[in-house]
């Protein structure tokens, strides 16, 4: 199939140019397709609201990056999320005021997530002669601003895996579901994808999708895989959680931290759900540990929005240090606010799922201030590292998303699959579970060992954000 187009259109009571120059405003429904970004350039990341099915039917949340700027009558937009694309917008003069005009392509990658997104059936065609790998992940929701880079690096690993001659001497083939940030609609993806012949799932995904997918499929006789940073506690037979604890984010940055900030009072705030709950329960354990108490705490429904009522409570209990168990979106907003409220004046903030397409979106002037802590960040130095990024910037170019440990979780723990079915040489997903869990490698963030079903012995970076990324200090 070709690719096709798709044009919404905004009128707005002002002229073209007051219209371009305040693009990006996130000024409310009605203003240029609610964008939100911290200036028009070309490299600036952006996000807005694209009503592809309509008014009634509600906006797509597009993720992306600006990728020509045409002052100020064009902008055009590359994204990978929630389908990979492009998006020009148009601002013409509509007699007094502005026609803004959206024009998004589609290709049929884009076209059937659109149409699943609708309720449509779309049949996957498994082709015959291959080896189906489903990839869960969140191409929409609060989550997709962590996942954007996800398929990209699993779609990487597929490929070297296939130039070494594939598995069982088959191609592997990558079948994407989408969980929209929603453990419901997860596990409605995750059957999707047994449907399509897929009997490993890499779900890359929050826990509580992770946790009912599992759940739920435990009678199917998938494999799952959870290579992203986790609480652990669901492994088993056909069950793997890799990637970070929180005991060793925090065993790793705890104490840095309060040196730099000056103070072991902390705050702990987060998303309502079972990974934060474990992070803040690690957290009062491991801090007083150290010497550090805990001042205050809170948690918010994910996909929250206004922070100002928490962020007051944080400003009154005179922590030095905000532990922030938020994720993706939820994340951006949070330290946003927290940096248009001055919290930035009186504390530092570590926050476990902060990367790199997440410290974009927060910003750089937002982002001061701010740490995190993982087994991977795109400045890690090294030869292999080096080559790593060389070859995901060759493969999806300069506006595809940077990379992070979340991301780069997925590619390892592709790799280490397919050299898990080699090395069982049988096609039994236990024997081959076994093997998985007996896997060492080295990778870009290094060595990587699995320690049986719950655990990836790996180092811990900390990390700084700073303008244009982060400055990586040494393992933990």
């Amino acid at each position: 199939m070709g690719r096709l187009a798709l044009t919404a259109e905004e009128h707005v009571d002002a002229p073209p140019e007051a219209v371009f120059a305040l693009f990006g405003a996130g000024a409310g429904a009605g203003w240029v397709f609610d964008a939100v970004c911290d200036r028009v350039a070309v490299g600036a990341v952006v996000t807005l609201q694209a009503p592809m099915f309509g008014v009634a039917a509600g906006p797509v949340e597009i993720l992306g990056r600006i990728s020509a700027v045409r002052a100020p009558s064009r902008i055009e937009i590359r994204h990978d999320q929630p389908w990979r694309g492009r998006l020009r917008v148009h601002v013409d003069p509509d007699g007094a005021g502005t026609r803004v005009r959206l024009i998004a392509d589609l290709d049929d990658a884009g076209l059937h997530w659109l149409m699943r997104r609708r309720g449509f059936s779309v049949p996957d065609g498994a082709p015959e002669g291959t080896h189906p790998v489903g990839l869960l992940t969140s191409k929409s929701g609060p989550a997709s601003v962590f996942a954007s880079g996800t398929e990209n690096l699993a779609a990487m690993a597929v490929d070297e895996i296939n130039a070494e001659g594939g598995v069982d001497g088959r191609p592997m083939r990558l079948v994407v579901g989408d969980d929209a940030t929603d453990p419901r609609l997860g596990t409605i993806e995750a059957w999707r994808l047994v449907h399509a012949g897929c009997r490993v799932i890499m779900a890359s995904t929050t826990s509580a999708t992770f946790s009912r997918a599992a759940d739920e499929l435990r009678d199917s006789g998938v494999l799952m895989v959870q290579p992203v940073m986790n609480e652990g506690g669901s492994g088993g037979a056909l069950r793997v959680q890799l990637g970070e604890r929180p005991e060793n984010q925090l065993r790793a940055a705890a104490r840095p931290i309060m040196q730099v900030a000056g103070g072991r009072r902390w705050f702990l705030a987060g998303n309502d759900y079972v990974w934060p709950q474990m992070v803040h329960s690690t957290a009062r354990r491991v801090l007083a540990e150290d010497g550090g108490t805990v001042v205050g705490e809170t948690f918010a429904p994910l996909g929250t929005r206004d922070f100002a009522p928490l962020i007051e409570d944080v400003l009154n209990s005179g922590a030095d240090v905000i532990l922030s168990s938020f994720v993706g979106a939820d994340l951006v907003h949070f330290e946003r606010q927290c940096h248009a409220m001055g919290v930035r004046d009186r504390c530092r903030s570590l926050a476990l799922a902060l990367d790199e397409p997440t410290r974009e979106r927060i910003g750089d002037d937002a982002a001061a201030g701010m740490w995190g802590v993982s087994g991977y960040f795109e400045e890690l130095p090294g030869d292999v590292n080096e080559a790593f990024l060389q070859r995901y910037r060759s493969a999806f170019g300069p506006f595809a998303p940077p990379v992070s440990s979340i991301t780069e979780s997925v590619y390892e723990a592709i790799h280490l699959y397919a050299k898990a079915v080699r090395r069982a040489g049988v096609d039994d997903l236990e024997d081959i579970a076994r093997e998985l869990r007996g896997s060492r490698d080295d990778f870009p963030r290094g060595e990587v060992a699995v320690v049986g079903p719950e655990t990836l012995r790996q180092r811990m970076f900390l990390a700084e954000a700073t303008r244009g990324g982060f400055r990586v200090g040494l393992p933990g």
